[in-house]
């Protein structure tokens, strides 16, 4: 499994990824959540050329089966999308994806990695809390985080539990080049 950055030609497989992964939501009686478009194509591209965008890619071809993206938030990594393909779940993909924007973190002096996520998913917040997120509220919550949540209220994600996270790169394994620290 490699991680490298995504290239333009990548990106209208992570939106397949997206879709992919949303599907497990339906399961769980969130239809909008599975039906929700992945981000734009624009959007991608915007994270890309920041060099926030990461796939993992698996051989023989290389293909993307997972990404992540991500952005600067009040000192620390916001994962704006973590997402992996079902065919490539519970094989490490996402954790390895993570421990890859810690070590980009910790290059570029960001204390910690930051996201926002469903509470009761199993493969959301208890997810993160196994590799060492914890849930942030009121004092913790930065000015960025609030806004990024006031944002997905309006687009509807709080009909399901929310929680913001975050982990300190320090304590997570990983460097940018998403191999093992």
């Amino acid at each position: 499994m490699r991680i490298p950055p995504a290239a333009p030609g990548d990106l209208p497989a992570l939106q397949d990824i997206e879709r992919a992964a949303g599907e497990p939501f339906r399961g769980l009686g969130m239809p909008d959540v599975a039906d929700d478009e992945p981000p734009a194509l624009d959007v991608l591209e915007r994270h890309r050329r920041a060099g926030r965008c990461w796939v993992a890619a698996e051989a023989p071809d290389d293909r993307p089966v997972a990404y992540l993206i991500a952005e600067p938030v009040d000192g620390a990594l916001h994962v704006e999308q973590v997402s992996v393909h079902p065919r490539a779940a519970r094989r490490g993909v996402g954790r390895a994806l993570l421990a890859h924007a810690a070590g980009h973190a910790r290059e570029r002096g960001l204390t910690a990695l930051t996201l926002t996520t469903f509470a009761d998913v199993p493969w959301n917040a208890p997810y993160y809390a196994r590799l060492g997120f914890r849930t942030l509220d009121g004092p913790g919550l930065t000015p960025g985080l609030r806004r990024i949540r006031a944002e997905e209220a309006a687009h509807g994600l709080d009909r399901w539990p929310r929680v913001c996270m975050r982990a300190e790169v320090a304590h997570m394994g990983g460097t940018a080049t998403g191999l093992p620290g």
